[in-house]
């Protein structure tokens, strides 16, 4: 056994050293140890598996059962430069990463631990470097139920000085009250190991403030959720209420298309030209179900018919009543709304067309209604007004009639489809410019990326989805929170920069900063999602931390993996009165090389 970990030893060290020098960051290509092990090295671009029980470095070394090996022999060598071949690693669906046993994860420890002591002499390791900190997956074997365990060296320049332990153990989900920690006993217990006379604490708790019935009973792939985290010092009791005096920030992950949201109509109104905007790229359109149950080339007979017949009134007094919808279309972007969302009232012609349209359900039909409009636009039967600025070509064809000639058009091919989205697309972004710059909440200097025409079309709609994302929180914001404009501003800033850097992604969690005292009414009579403590003492590197932590979820993903089926959300969410939790506990030591 001996002579085994002695040669185990270094080939683990050269194993992490190259990984570690060639920047094998990417988790989704681990490497192979002793044919039972993966190694991942994950560095800041992903989120740490360890972030709620470790506050060190970014980049560390994650090492997990190999998921393409069902038993191995710890023993059997493998070739130390070849990685796993991807195809290899895939799990099968539902499963997340996998666990080692107890017993194994203490040996890994082990040599890891004996490689970073600069006195290991006979290990004959050449050039000792100073590697980034292990975790090790766990499967909660033991007595104790350990999930992870974890090794950080410590060092004073680059010479490694120590190296620092860490254990994080998990019982439940369970509802028995004894089970909680008595804090004056945690704090005792973390003097008497670190051997230290006084701690600090620190509380963090997260409340849930939104999961609505509606998105869960209609989408159910969808994850929006409205959560607070809350972090405050001096915890004197388990379980406590956060004080009004803690740090908040508020964390908004809202995919579109509730139906019981107030803008679902304008969600509809979007899928609509999503489905233009593919069939131009494709060739092929899904039309979505119709927003009018009247039909498309109905309702645009009867909107030209009527038009026709105010043309006589239009005419004799056509240049006033042209400047004052100019004036009304000027003044639209100004005026506050009298509602979270509604339908502007200043839509010109082709806005107008744009509604009896959406209704349209086969490319004939877009065919009979553009041949309807061009064909009363050539007769010189009707001379509607337009936005100025409008850059569609049917806006161009309108103006052009105010002349008495129109260019001909031919409706083949993707035309019709083209005139149709540049149509909506007008309409739609003039809309969110409507409720952005009505609300206060952000400036058409500020709203220039998003409306640019200087970019395709496939580009213009994608900022027309980053729009309509940011319409959709900031509606949840306001009606469900209530959060106030200052709030709202701010939160508009945080997305339009998101937004303006990133392409469109409704999984990201917007954070905003905010005071506990805006949403109280949720947290302080409710059960928080996540609670924990951390008692430190020490400082720099001889500081120690031991976390107490409660959680309605499992804490570590491949606890659920390890255990398929054994969490269900009815398990472990339960009632109010009997909630169900996870009780975990995260503990350090440090051994000093002599």
């Amino acid at each position: 056994m001996a002579e085994r970990l002695r040669r185990a030893a270094p080939e683990l060290y050269g194993r992490l050293r190259r990984i570690c020098e060639e920047g094998g960051n990417i988790p989704e290509q681990p490497y192979l140890f002793e044919t039972d092990v993966e190694i991942c090295l994950i560095d800041g671009s992903c989120k740490s598996p360890v972030e709620r029980f470790w506050n060190g470095n970014n980049t560390i070394y994650v090492l997990q059962k190999a998921q393409h090996h069902e038993e191995s022999d710890p023993v059997e060598e493998s070739n130390p430069d070849d990685a796993l071949d991807v195809s290899e690693l895939v799990p099968k669906e539902g499963s997340g990463p996998m666990a080692l046993p107890v017993t194994r994860a203490r040996q890994l420890n082990s040599l890891y631990a004996m490689v970073q002591n600069p006195n290991m002499a006979h290990l004959k390791i050449r050039e000792l470097v100073v590697l980034p900190p292990l975790w090790i997956r766990c499967d909660g074997s033991d007595p104790q139920h350990t999930y992870w365990l974890g090794a950080e060296p410590l060092k004073v320049g680059h010479k490694i000085t120590g190296i620092s332990l860490y254990t994080v153990t998990c019982d439940g989900p369970t509802a028995d009250k004894t089970c909680l920690a008595n804090l004056e006993e945690l704090k005792m217990e973390h003097k008497t190991r670190h051997h230290s006379s006084t701690v600090m604490t620190k509380g963090f708790a997260q409340y849930e403030l939104l999961r609505a019935p509606s998105i869960e009973d209609t989408i159910g792939d969808s994850e929006s959720n409205i959560y607070v985290d809350m972090t405050w010092n001096t915890v004197d009791k388990i379980l406590e209420t956060p004080p009004l005096t803690s740090a908040a920030t508020l964390n908004i992950m809202l995919e579109s298309g509730d139906p019981g949201s107030p803008v679902y109509r304008v969600y509809r109104e979007l899928q609509f030209l999503l489905a233009l905007s593919e069939g131009l790229k494709t060739g092929v359109t899904e039309w979505p179900e119709p927003l009018e149950s009247e039909s498309a080339v109905e309702l645009v007979q009867e909107f030209l018919t009527d038009l026709k017949r105010k043309m006589a009134g239009y005419c004799t007094s056509g240049d006033g009543n042209e400047t004052e919808k100019i004036k009304s279309d000027t003044a639209a972007v100004d005026s506050s709304m009298t509602s979270i969302f509604s339908e502007r009232g200043d839509l010109d012609f082709a806005e107008q067309l744009w509604c009896k349209m959406r209704s349209v359900s086969s490319y004939q039909e877009v065919v009979e209604c553009l041949t309807l409009i061009i064909k009363s636009l050539a007769c010189g039967d009707i001379q509607p007004w337009i936005h100025q600025g409008s850059s569609s070509l049917l806006s161009k064809l309108v103006q052009q009639s105010y002349h008495g000639k129109i260019e001909t058009v031919s409706l083949s091919g993707i035309t019709p489809i083209q005139m149709l989205l540049e149509v909506g697309l007008d309409k739609m972004k003039k809309d969110y410019v409507s409720f952005f710059t009505g609300q206060e909440l952000a400036t058409l200097t500020y709203l220039d990326y998003f409306i640019s025409t200087s970019v395709d079309l496939q580009e213009q709609v994608h900022r027309v989805q980053k729009l309509h994302h940011m319409l959709e929180i900031m509606v949840s914001s306001t009606v469900l929170l209530h959060l106030k404009h200052e709030n709202l501003y701010l939160l508009t800033q945080i997305c339009m920069k998101y937004y303006k850097e990133n392409p469109l992604n409704e999984k990201h969690v917007f954070q905003l900063p905010i005071r506990p005292a805006l949403v109280k009414n949720f947290y302080q009579n409710g059960h928080p999602e996540i609670w924990k403590v951390d008692i430190s003492s020490g400082h720099g590197p001889k500081e120690v931390k031991t976390t107490w932590q409660v959680s309605t979820n499992p804490p570590f993903e491949h606890m659920t993996s390890n255990n398929t089926g054994l969490f269900s959300d009815s398990t472990v969410k339960g009632s109010h009165e009997e909630r169900m939790y996870f009780i975990t506990l995260a503990q350090c030591s440090q051994v000093h090389f002599v």
